[in-house]
């Protein structure tokens, strides 16, 4: 089958995605948080940042690498930290994995993925990252970066938007419980979709492995509860420099969303920032995380990453153009595993590569260097500064 002629877009993949989970899985995936106002916003805000197009440059030989944090990669962008993915689809981080290391680009697992650092060794190649969400207890602290040093992961990303769990009702409204339990509403929508659930059988429901060893079996969640939480605690700037001086590589803060924050963690120690608003899941009152990255842009020299939103290759260049140095993608990934299985993170990576040089030709550009001369339009929310 010629993938390109039956999933040219990522929009392509989240329709067959969708007939092909769960309901519940779905709305895990697709929901944002409160009415979705936010989730909107990421979208609408990138689709008002447009280019001028350019003509008479002859024939192009394109350039789509870039250098982060010491790495050269082919392309500008990896797979974002998903929690719980394998409920998505059976087996996900490691498929994500092993993408993620043949097409030489980043993979983030996530502390609350399915699967943990020691599970995905053998399978993450040289540009593994780690998620953390920040555990209150050192002793667990330290040993969650000790798991993941050993296993490979040489990147530690930090996430600090979620101080408290969101209220994400598409949810609640589903069935889907933390932990998942099958009850006889949740069994009939799995029996519509037998794929899945043929996958499922043969992988086992998927729990957090990587915090196994830290919970208490006896331990009391509301139906709603997410187990991460009985670890968690809600980090400061100590908290950050801790982690500064223990961790002996590359260490990023995912989930910043103002200047003056920025410029607290530059003077941290940090190596990079990570934009981002976490698509909508945490905060429905929050701006478009493009809409903010110009001004962060402005108050630091870090590396910046960016996330939220990002739908196409087309989106990838507008996140570049105002100031993002690499760009992260969580849901699209989950959409080709959803449609695809294994060989659906392969032709994300595909699709959004051929969308890049397509746009970039329109332009004019070669290489991603130039981008910024080439914007004709930010609408004036992106703009500020």
């Amino acid at each position: 089958m010629d993938l390109h002629s039956t999933f040219p877009g990522l929009a392509d993949l989240k329709r067959r995605g969708r007939r092909r989970v769960p309901h519940f899985v779905w709305e895990y995936l697709d929901s944002g948080t409160g009415s979705e106002v936010t989730l909107r916003r990421n979208r609408t805000a990138l689709d008002r940042v447009t280019f001028m197009p350019s003509i008479l440059h002859g024939s192009i030989e394109f350039d789509t690498g870039t250098q982060f944090l010491g790495h050269d990669y082919p392309l500008p962008f990896g797979i974002a930290p998903i929690g719980m993915s394998g409920l998505i689809w059976p087996d996900a981080e490691r498929l994500l994995a092993r993408a993620a290391a043949e097409a030489g680009l980043p993979y983030t697992l996530s502390t609350v993925a399915s699967q943990s650092p020691e599970d995905l060794a053998t399978d993450i190649g040289q540009n593994a990252w780690f998620q953390l969400y920040p555990p209150k207890d050192p002793e667990i602290r330290a040993d969650l970066l000790n798991r993941a040093r050993s296993a490979g992961f040489s990147t530690l990303v930090l996430t600090v938007d979620v101080p408290v769990a969101s209220r994400r009702e598409r949810q609640v409204r589903s069935g889907l419980t933390h932990p998942p339990k099958l009850t006889p509403r949740l069994l009939a929508q799995i029996i519509r979709r037998p794929i899945w659930a043929l996958g499922m059988a043969q992988t086992g429901m998927p729990r957090m492995r990587t915090l196994d060893k830290y919970i208490d079996d006896n331990s009391a969640l509301s139906p709603t509860a997410h187990v991460g939480y009985l670890l968690r605690t809600s980090p400061d700037m100590e908290y950050v420099n801790w982690l500064r001086d223990v961790w002996d590589g590359p260490f990023i803060v995912k989930g910043v969303m103002r200047a003056e924050d920025a410029d607290r963690l530059q003077r941290t120690g940090v190596d990079a920032i990570w934009v981002s608003n976490h698509g909508g899941r945490q905060f429905d009152g929050a701006p478009a995380s493009i809409e903010v990255l110009r001004a962060i842009r402005a108050s630091t020299t870090l590396p910046l990453i960016f996330d939220s939103g990002i739908e196409s290759g087309l989106d990838i260049l507008r996140a570049r153009a105002l100031g993002a140095d690499f760009v992260m993608l969580g849901r699209g990934f989950l959409y080709g595993l959803s449609a695809l299985g294994a060989r659906g993170p392969a032709h994300v990576i595909d699709i959004l590569r051929q969308d890049m040089i397509a746009n970039m030709g329109q332009m004019g550009l070669s290489n991603l260097q130039k981008i910024p001369s080439a914007i004709t339009n930010v609408d004036a929310a992106v703009q500020r500064v």
